[in-house]
């Protein structure tokens, strides 16, 4: 009877466990532009002149002067340490302005939702933001945030 009980019990637990996977597999988080939780590319056009943490944009590798640098929020130590997380952003052969995470939530996120309120959300606006499709800019980059399958 004790084997018995043991086989039981520990079929209990493994069921449980494998439910409990299952479950947690199911569970998806997603963070777009324009939420507080995003780190990533932003593409600037008409938004103010946005508060950087450097003066000069940061760059790892040689690029080409005539390719304009693009802005990154990123992660609090990410900017200090970017040769170490440049490949999570997909920018390690860009020049890069880090935004102030400042102003990024005083600026961006509050304008970029209202843009987005008054368009409706259809997923794709004038601010080069491709919600639902390639996520390819003009340089072959990845403008799906922060690491590579976002």
């Amino acid at each position: 009877m004790k084997p018995f009980l043991t086989a039981a019990a520990l079929a209990a637990f493994c069921l449980t466990t494998f439910h409990a996977t299952m479950i947690a597999a199911d569970v998806g988080l997603s963070i777009n532009v324009g939420q507080p939780g995003f780190y990533g590319q932003l593409n600037i056009n008409d938004y103010p002149q946005p508060r950087v943490i450097y003066r000069q944009p940061i760059a790892i590798q040689r690029i080409p002067m005539d390719r304009p640098p693009i802005y990154l929020r990123v992660r609090p130590g990410h900017a200090k340490h970017w040769k170490r997380h440049c490949r999570e952003y997909n920018a390690c052969g860009e020049r890069v302005y880090f935004v102030q995470n400042n102003w990024y939530n005083r600026e961006y996120v509050p304008r970029y939702q209202e843009y987005q309120r008054n368009r409706g959300n259809d997923g794709r606006d004038d601010h080069g933001d491709n919600q639902g499709g390639d996520h390819r800019n003009e340089q072959g980059g990845n403008n799906r945030g922060h690491g590579r399958d976002h």
